[in-house]
């Protein structure tokens, strides 16, 4: 390449912005804080940043559905970006709904004048994704019709319509696959994912939940529940956002109380709590205006980084110490369940909920009076306890075949083995029992719950490179949470297992009479289960098909691999 092309490709970013090398000035900027940045001002942007200062670099972490790499931006005070540096690793995840793009804004000022006025966090590693949803970025529009601004923006769906932060277990989308790599590759302590809110209207402008405590090791939960959230809520109140936990309420108005959000691993801040990552989910108040919304998304990373910097080595020892317990934990939640009967009580500043008719319906509508607000004390509860536990086996045990499950596995950091040789294995098996399922598909799936199990003892044959994976290991949570069939956000729920709901073989009833008369004769026990059924059920004692397949299902003929969960376990 020549020396003019190179010093052209050098200066492209700040031509496309229309201004000198270190004087960028963003979209959000130019237009009076009424516009947020398109897609390729936000790449320009990062790569501007890249090319001025040594302590910024920008990378291509992996593919998207949209065709475009996922990028991110490492910020580093003494330009280590290596994830073994030993520093404390803060991750920002911004435009996961590009339809919510203050977290976008407020970061690309936030970084160049951090940059410019070489005011970095000291032993922080900083890891921004510009933009996670690029399809959703580049399909502006105007689609958030309870939102105040800005003027254009990007859809809350990926290029193929699925929401990303629905996507961290089954991960469907190319977005959500290299986002696991980059995360288990820098291994973050704190995520920050930026968000405007839905819902209810009330006057704070700051809302946002963190991790489900209840869900982490005491050693994490316990330094962000007694140290960075007080004082994080109380430096946010002194710049004028006074926060308050997400309006998590979708019955009634806020001031009958708030519960607290239980962040299934789908999401991103219940993904990183598998990890012992800290996650806070940043949540601007979609009626605010724009650059108040701006201005709260940025002083909510500044302030959490403030914090952090100070507290790093004691972030890094907490991590430490939780990632060892988990690889010695026996006893695992894989479904929570929130507990009413322990509540609290915080301040809300609220405005009146009114009713009137409507305009439209005639009927009776709720509207929120602003020329009514008050201050009070609410409800809010936040405490989970489990809804299923289990104890974890010495090892699962699954046939290669299942290559869409061990390949999830992988890329999470689950350490994995391969059978020298063929082998038959006595193992604990579980067989599906019964299961719900949602009437319509949700993010392309339909969804299980309500899982129950019975387990069976029996030896199995496995063959060579079968995959064994033991449970000592830090990726614990991830691996039993999605393994188990009754968790929450299992690959069993999401619907990875599916053919072996469906029976394979049957039998013609006219061959089968004298087979099944056969059996009985010689199996009484299986004739006294038939009339004490008969006995208990008169519908299945006039009905002569489902005696038969009762009789069948109690005989050898009955392929035993109905139903039965091909993760197997090794106690």
């Amino acid at each position: 390449m020549s020396k003019f092309l190179l010093l052209l490709a050098c200066l492209m970013p700040a031509l496309l912005f229309g201004q000198k090398p270190g004087q960028l000035v963003s979209r959000y900027e130019r237009t009076n804080f009424q516009e947020t940045a398109t897609y390729a001002e936000i790449i320009d942007w990062y790569k501007a940043l890249d090319q001025q200062y040594e302590q910024a670099k920008l990378i291509e972490v992996g593919p998207t559905d949209a065709g475009k790499p996922l990028h991110l931006f490492l910020v580093s005070a003494d330009k280590n970006f290596s994830a073994t540096s030993n520093k404390v690793t803060v991750l920002i995840n911004n435009g996961i709904h590009p339809g919510e793009p203050e977290g976008i804004d407020a970061t690309m000022l936030w970084a160049r004048d951090m940059l410019k006025a070489n005011t970095l966090p000291k032993n922080v590693l900083l890891l921004i994704v510009p933009v996670y949803n690029v399809g959703g970025c580049l399909n502006r529009g105007i689609s958030r019709i309870n939102q105040n601004g800005p003027i254009e923006y990007g859809f809350r769906g990926n290029s193929r319509n699925y929401d990303l932060n629905r996507d961290f277990i089954k991960t469907d989308s190319e977005e959500a696959k290299s986002w696991q790599r980059m995360f288990q590759t820098y291994k973050p302590h704190i995520l920050v994912d930026n968000h405007t809110s839905n819902g209810a209207d009330y006057q704070h402008i700051l809302t946002y939940f963190a991790t489900q405590k209840d869900k982490l090791h005491p050693a994490v939960s316990g330094y962000m529940t007694q140290k960075l959230q007080p004082e994080l809520d109380q430096a946010l109140t002194k710049r004028g956002f006074e926060p308050v936990p997400y309006v998590n309420n979708f019955s009634n108005t806020p001031e009958s109380g708030i519960e607290g959000f239980n962040d299934a691993a789908r999401y991103s801040s219940g993904y990183a709590a598998l990890f012992n990552c800290i996650g806070f989910v940043v949540e601007l108040h979609m009626l605010k205006d724009y650059p108040s919304r701006v201005r709260g998304t940025r002083a909510f990373m500044e302030e959490a980084v403030r914090i952090v910097q100070r507290d790093a080595s004691q972030l890094i020892a907490n991590k430490q110490k939780a990632d060892k317990a988990l690889q010695e934990q026996t006893t695992f939640a894989i479904a929570w369940k929130i507990d009413k009967a322990k509540g609290e009580s915080i301040r809300f500043n609220g405005f009146e909920a009114k009713y009137k008719p409507s305009d439209v319906s005639g009927l009776r509508r709720l509207w929120y009076d602003r020329s009514a607000p008050f201050t009070k004390q609410i409800p809010y509860w936040n405490h989970f306890v489990p809804a299923v536990q289990i104890e974890k086996p010495k090892a699962y045990l699954i046939p290669q075949g299942w290559m869409e499950v061990i390949s999830r596995l992988e890329r999470n950091g689950v350490k994995l083995q391969r059978l020298p040789k063929d082998s038959l294995v006595t193992v604990e098996t579980y067989y599906i029992t019964d299961y719900k399922n949602a009437p319509r598909p949700f993010e392309g799936h339909y969804v299980h719950t309500g899982v129950e199990v019975r387990k069976e003892e029996q030896k199995i044959q496995f063959y060579k490179n079968d995959v064994l994976i033991s449970t000592n290991q830090v990726a614990n949570r991830y691996l039993i949470e999605t393994l188990e069939p009754q968790g929450t956000d299992s690959f069993f729920a999401w619907n990875f297992f599916e053919v072996i709901l469906g029976q394979k073989e049957h039998f013609s009833s006219y061959v089968f009479e004298d087979v099944a008369a056969e059996y009985l004769k010689s199996h009484p026990e299986v004739r006294k289960k038939l009339d004490e059924r008969k006995a208990a059920d008169k519908a299945f004692a006039e009905s002569a098909a489902a005696q038969l397949d009762f009789i069948y299902r109690n005989s050898p003929y009955y392929e035993k691999t109905h139903n039965r969960y091909p993760v197997y376990r090794i106690q």
